[in-house]
């Protein structure tokens, strides 16, 4: 079915053609499997998905930490009644995860690390159980204004700020899925669905509902009957939250010393010229620094980042590579 590209205001309409638009943009990107957090997204995935295959979906926590999106992952599971596979990783292994990512990513921001690592596990595991295509939520947020900085914009600048996203948006999944020998695939991203949502009123994304602001309202009031009440309102939670790796800061405070920070801070702002920010960030830096070597402007005549000197565009407020904001 095909809609047309005017933008679309009434609330009923809006719902139903973001159903119907998703529901094939889900058909025509079946997989094997899908990682499964429980948060919105990857949930509506989930219940699509299941009209059409028996997908098998894969949860990962890490064993140290509080790991929320296992509990919410199970509760849509058993609804649906999907082959789930929940697997708690531990230390070493997430270590071993982090390596990875840097490499393949070449990045040392430690947000992205910290989330892309609990990605990799999930493929992984998707992989080590037969699967081949992986389904993600990726899109969802930035098409439906998930995160919560963008929460007290009015609906002129989220529009604006939304579009800019758009722009600049990437998925770590992609990369390291390919790095796997899988492949991933995006329902949210799906073309014709892709143009429809970013044609909805900024008004239908973010709003009150409760007396509390939520993203991605437009998304939660078209699949709220389809969904747990619980997952519908759930609160956008980060990857490292929902996964436990949150806590990786503190551990790395607690296993590097004071001393030993500030002394090698200064050694990489001598011969790098790069601003490390954090004894987390120090980490990925010196594993970064061993397989990707060092950071570098490649466009000599572009803009560069203040804190490590990589190239970034000229209308970049985030270095992909060290992860400063604001820059």
């Amino acid at each position: 079915m095909s809609f047309t590209t005017r933008p679309v205001e009434d609330l009923d309409e809006v719902c139903l053609k973001i159903r119907i638009l998703l529901e094939g943009a889900v058909e025509r990107n079946l997989c094997e499997g899908i990682l499964l957090s429980g948060g919105l997204d990857t949930s509506i995935l989930a219940v699509l998905a299941s009209k059409f295959t028996l997908i098998k979906a894969f949860t990962v926590g890490f064993s140290k930490a509080s790991a929320p999106d296992v509990e919410y992952a199970r509760l849509l599971s058993s609804r649906l009644r999907l082959d789930h596979i929940v697997y708690f990783f531990e230390e070493n292994e997430l270590c071993k995860a982090l390596r990875e990512v840097i490499r393949v990513l070449r990045t040392f921001d430690p947000m992205e690390v910290r989330n892309s690592a609990v990605i990799y596990i999930g493929l992984r595991l998707a992989r080590d159980n037969g699967v081949r295509t992986v389904m993600t939520g990726d899109g969802g947020d930035e098409l439906f204004a998930g995160y919560s900085f963008l929460f007290n914009l009015s609906e002129e600048e989220l529009k604006l700020k939304l579009e800019k996203l758009w722009e600049t948006m990437h998925f770590s999944s992609i990369p390291l899925a390919r790095e796997l020998g899988l492949e991933v695939k995006i329902p949210f991203l799906d073309p014709e669905f892709k143009s429809f949502a970013m044609k909805i009123s900024p008004r239908y994304k973010v709003r009150l509902e409760g007396g509390r602001v939520y993203g991605k309202w437009i998304l939660r009031k078209a699949f709220e009957r389809m969904l747990p009440k619980e997952i519908v309102w759930r609160d956008k939670a980060p990857i490292e939250v929902g996964s436990g790796t949150t806590i990786l800061p503190r551990l790395f405070n607690e296993q590097i010393s004071d001393d030993e920070f500030e002394a090698k801070k200064r050694e990489y702002l001598e011969k790098d010229c790069v601003i490390i920010r954090s004894k987390e960030q120090l980490f990925y830096y010196e594993i970064y620094r061993a397989m990707v070597g060092r950071t570098r402007q490649t466009n000599l005549s572009g803009k560069s980042c203040p804190y490590c000197k990589s190239s970034i565009n000229e209308n970049a407020t985030y270095c992909r590579t060290c992860g400063a904001y604001l820059i």
